[in-house]
């Protein structure tokens, strides 16, 4: 069944987002630097711009979708977990904020690789950090896309392959043509949409459950678990919920997609207002879409398939057009993250592979055609891959997080704050963080009742902390390069 009047709201936001790209595409032709402008905007962000666009590319399809689907599941207890969440932009902006900017300045730093090849003089660290952005931030990429594609193939009665099409073809085309002020620009747009769409849902579910205080009745009928801190099964214990924090609070800082964003302001005031304006908003949609997957389940009892939970709910309990209006913000919180997961894997590809190993002297147009070569491929790599697609969305997108986490944590925070780290250091930490991660994530996940990431992250911290202090020697006597 084709919901015509929720398409025509979501139809005329994808006009908006292609008129931004369009615009974009002309600043990049008149700019004097194409690197800068078209992977980092210039460094001309503003406040509100900085705050929506970490918010956006930090909120994805875990938030809109997958994150509501486990709430219905498990209960109020995983709204406490997920507002772990609430201090990621904070933290960011914080630990890396004015000194990631100013050394990145004067690095000349476009990419986070870009940063950690300048700071620790090793080609190793680039190669391993590049392959963790293109291995991880693909799966987490695909992720998205196939989020996307439900969400479409769930309102127009489109079979999977063909909403994929469509969503892909929106995305690449103002990426491609747009690049990051493009980005950065429809980030403000969707960002404001996933505020006010959150807002609105809220009350539609309050109101069509009877209250709140109904609503809390009939999860305590059902199940009394659903109201308690441990969710549905008792399996959310304190170790996990505290463990998991690292995961998607303080390791944040090591995440490239919203690192770049803190290269990319244009001044101490915009910062401030990030923060402030950031941490509202993402508390804002984190608190509000997983408090509404709990209340969703006296509303619409029955959903077996989480990721259904949202689009069904808001198809549910509101009028026509205004569930088009509020489906615009799962399709914005998708479409934005996507968008920054594939200029990040593109500025990687072409400035840190391409530039570095294979053609530094690459002309500015040269550059340019292969940058705009780069991201469709790459955009058409993930359909390919969409096309099978996943069943748990947002745990794919988390054991990614969690993968970028463990090789770039401590390469980053002490590359700008410790002055003994060193390359030895840098590459040790992130082969036993990568390694430690796949192996307890493939044969023992969740080892001691903590989260997957917890030890990689405290055994690579020790590691990169000895290792250089034990290899100070090689790197003051000039060592051969690694």
């Amino acid at each position: 069944m084709i919901h015509w009047t929720v398409i025509i709201p979501l139809f005329i936001f994808l006009i908006i987002i292609f008129g931004i790209g369009i615009w974009a595409n002309k600043q990049i032709r008149t700019s004097d630097s194409f690197m800068q402008e078209y992977f980092l905007g210039g460094r001309e962000m503003g406040g509100f711009l900085l705050a929506m666009t970490m918010m956006a590319t930090y909120g994805s399809a875990s938030s809109f979708i997958g994150g509501p689907g486990v709430a219905y599941q498990q209960g109020l207890g995983w709204v406490l977990l997920a507002m772990a969440q609430l201090p990621a932009g904070y933290f960011v902006l914080m630990v890396l904020g004015k000194k990631f900017a100013i050394i990145s300045r004067k690095y000349e730093a476009i990419t986070l690789i870009d940063f950690l090849k300048k700071r620790y003089q090793s080609n190793v660290v680039v190669i391993l950090s590049a392959i963790s952005i293109i291995v991880f931030l693909f799966a987490s990429m695909t992720a998205q896309w196939v989020g996307g594609a439900r969400l479409i193939e769930s309102l127009t009665g489109l079979d999977y392959t063909a909403a994929l099409l469509i969503f892909a073809v929106t995305v690449l085309i103002y990426v491609v043509i747009g690049g990051f002020k493009a980005v950065a620009l429809t980030d403000a747009v969707q960002g404001s949409v996933m505020i006010i769409g959150t807002i609105i849902l809220l009350i539609g579910t309050i109101v069509a459950g009877g209250g709140v205080e109904n609503i809390m009745q009939s999860l305590v009928a059902e199940n009394p678990q659903f109201i308690s801190p441990f969710g549905a099964e008792g399996s959310l214990t304190p170790l996990y919920v505290s463990t998991f924090w690292i995961l998607i609070g303080l390791g944040v800082i090591g995440l490239p997609q919203v690192a770049v964003r803190a290269m990319s302001y244009k001044d101490s005031k915009s910062l401030h207002r990030a923060i402030l304006i950031g941490t509202m908003g993402i508390g804002t949609i984190m608190f509000g879409m997983h408090v509404i997957g709990v209340l969703a389940r006296p509303v619409m009892p029955g959903i077996e398939i989480g990721d259904k939970v949202m689009p069904l709910l808001t198809l549910e309990v509101l009028p026509p057009l205004l569930a088009g209006i509020v489906l615009a913000a799962p399709m914005a919180a998708i479409m934005s993250t996507v968008n920054a997961l594939l200029m990040l894997i593109s500025s990687t590809v072409v400035k840190d592979i391409y530039l570095h190993f294979f053609n530094p002297q690459a002309s500015e147009e040269k550059i340019k055609k292969t940058s705009f070569w780069t991201t469709t491929s790459l955009g058409l790599a993930v359909v390919v891959f969409a096309l099978n697609p996943p069943d748990l969305l947002v745990w794919l997108n988390l054991f990614a997080f969690g993968g970028l986490e463990s090789a770039f944590l401590w390469s980053v925070v002490f590359g700008l704050y410790w002055k003994k780290a060193n390359k030895y250091g840098a590459i040790s930490s992130m082969i036993v963080g990568l390694t430690l991660y796949i192996g307890i994530d493939r044969l023992a996940p969740h080892v001691f009742g903590m989260h997957t990431v917890t030890l990689p992250i405290l055994i690579s911290l020790v590691v990169f902390v000895a290792v250089s202090l034990a290899t100070q020697d090689k790197e003051n006597k000039g060592a051969l390069d690694i």
